[in-house]
C-alpha cells in the first residue's frame, strides 16, 4: 500500500493510456500533466525537464511527470490580450554548453502591440540576462496575429514569423516588418546571406514576404530546410517550404475567403508568387508541427504532424517529392484544441491542447508495436 501511495504522489497526473488505431501504426495516448493556462509552446532540456510556455506569461517546468508550482522567474513583461501572450521557446543549439534560450512574445507600448523575441540564460529554474533582440515595427493596436513561431537553422541563425496582425494589406509591404519571415543571429542582426533588399528603408531581416499568420515551424531533420504552416481565413491555411526571398502572395493569392463570407482575392495564382505545397479548405487552424524522425515509430519516419486547433486533432501528411501524398487524422476523439506537437527526446509525439486547463498529452506505440 506505501508503495502505491508513493507512486501516486510521484506521477499523480498521468492518466492511464487509451489506445488508438491508425493505418500505420497502433498507439496509445496518455495525459503527463494538465492545469497549464492555455499551453502554447514546449521544449526538452538535456536533464530531461521540459520547459511550457503558457499564454498568460509563466514559464512551467515539468518534471518526472509532475507540473512544478513555481514558475520561472525572470520572465520579461508580457502583454497578454486577444491572441498575445507568451509565445513560442527554443533551446540554443548549443544549449548545452551556453544555456541560452530565447522566447518570442507579445510587448506593448505606449504606441502599440507587437511581436518581440528575447534571448536568456536558464538555470534552475530561473532567467537572467534575458536581452531583446528582435521586434517587428511599426507597432499596431489590433491583438491578433503575433505568429512567433521560431526554429534555428544548421548555421544557428534564428528564424522568427511575424504576422499580419490582422490588418492583410501588411504582408505585401516591405517597410513593415509584419507578414514575414524573419532572420536574424543571436546578436539581433540579419543572418548572413539573407535575401539582397535594394531599399535602404527596409529591415534586412526578412527572409520571406506574404505570410498571414504562422502558427506552426519546424526544420526538416534530412535537409535542414525550415517549414512552416500558416491560419489562411475562412480557409486556406498552407503547409509551405520556407525559401529565401519568395513572397507566399497573401492577401494578393488565397485559397480562402474572408470571415464575411465575402472574397479577399479572385486570385489562387500569380506569377512570382509561391504556392502552397499543400492547403486546407475548410481551415483546420493549425497549430504546431514537427517532423518524427524516431525508431518506435518506424512506419511514420518523415511524416509531418500538424495540430489543429478549430477541428481538434493532430493531422500526419505523408510527403514524397515535396508533394503531400497521404493525410490522416488522429485525436480526433479526443475534443481537445491543439496548440503543439513536439518530438521528444524519447522519440514520443507531445502534445499540448490549448484551454484554460491545458493538458501535456503523449503519444507512443501500443505495447505490439514496440520495436
Amino acid at each position: 500500500m506505501r508503495a502505491l501511495i508513493l507512486i501516486f504522489l510521484l506521477f499523480p497526473l498521468i492518466s492511464p493510456a487509451d489506445t488508438y488505431s491508425s493505418r500505420h501504426h497502433d498507439y496509445r495516448v496518455e495525459t503527463i500533466a494538465s492545469g497549464l493556462d492555455h499551453p502554447w509552446a514546449m521544449t526538452f532540456l538535456p536533464n530531461g525537464d521540459t520547459l511550457i510556455t503558457e499564454r498568460a506569461g509563466q514559464l512551467r517546468i515539468l518534471r518526472d511527470g509532475r507540473l512544478l508550482d513555481d514558475p520561472v522567474s525572470g520572465v520579461p513583461e508580457v502583454a497578454v490580450a486577444g491572441q498575445g501572450g507568451l509565445l513560442d521557446i527554443e533551446l540554443h543549439p548549443d544549449f548545452q554548453n551556453n544555456r541560452q534560450i530565447v522566447l518570442s512574445y507579445a510587448h506593448e507600448t505606449w504606441d502599440g502591440m507587437t511581436t518581440r523575441v528575447a534571448k536568456a540564460r536558464y538555470e534552475s529554474g530561473a532567467l537572467t540576462d534575458v536581452t531583446p533582440i528582435f521586434t517587428a515595427l511599426p507597432r499596431s493596436n489590433t491583438s491578433r496575429h503575433f505568429a512567433g513561431r521560431m526554429a534555428f537553422d544548421a548555421q544557428e541563425n534564428l528564424y522568427i514569423a511575424v504576422g499580419d496582425r490582422g490588418e492583410m494589406e501588411r504582408a505585401q509591404d516591405l517597410g513593415d516588418d509584419a507578414g514575414g519571415v524573419h532572420r536574424i543571429t543571436m546578436a539581433g542582426e540579419p543572418a548572413p546571406n539573407n535575401p539582397p533588399l535594394d531599399d535602404s528603408d527596409v529591415n534586412d531581416t526578412f527572409y520571406t514576404v506574404g505570410n498571414r499568420n504562422i502558427q506552426g515551424m519546424t526544420r526538416h531533420p534530412e535537409t535542414g530546410v525550415i517549414w512552416t504552416h500558416e491560419h489562411g481565413p475562412r480557409g486556406g491555411d498552407e503547409v509551405n517550404i520556407i525559401r529565401a526571398g519568395t513572397n507566399y502572395g497573401w492577401p494578393v493569392i488565397t485559397h480562402g475567403i474572408g470571415y464575411s463570407g465575402l472574397p479577399i482575392s479572385d486570385k489562387t495564382h500569380k506569377e512570382g508568387m509561391a504556392q502552397p505545397l499543400h492547403f486546407w479548405d475548410p481551415s483546420i487552424a493549425p497549430s504546431g508541427m514537427t517532423f518524427y524522425d524516431g525508431d518506435r515509430f518506424p512506419n511514420w519516419q518523415g511524416d509531418l504532424f500538424v495540430g489543429a486547433l478549430k477541428f481538434q486533432k493532430v493531422v500526419r501528411l505523408r510527403i514524397r517529392d515535396d508533394a503531400v501524398i497521404e493525410e490522416e487524422d488522429l485525436l480526433s476523439d479526443l475534443n481537445h484544441r491543439i496548440r503543439a506537437v513536439r518530438q521528444g527526446p524519447d522519440e514520443a509525439l507531445w502534445v499540448l491542447t490549448d484551454s484554460s486547463n491545458g493538458r501535456v498529452l503523449r503519444i507512443t506505440p501500443a505495447q505490439s508495436d514496440e520495436p
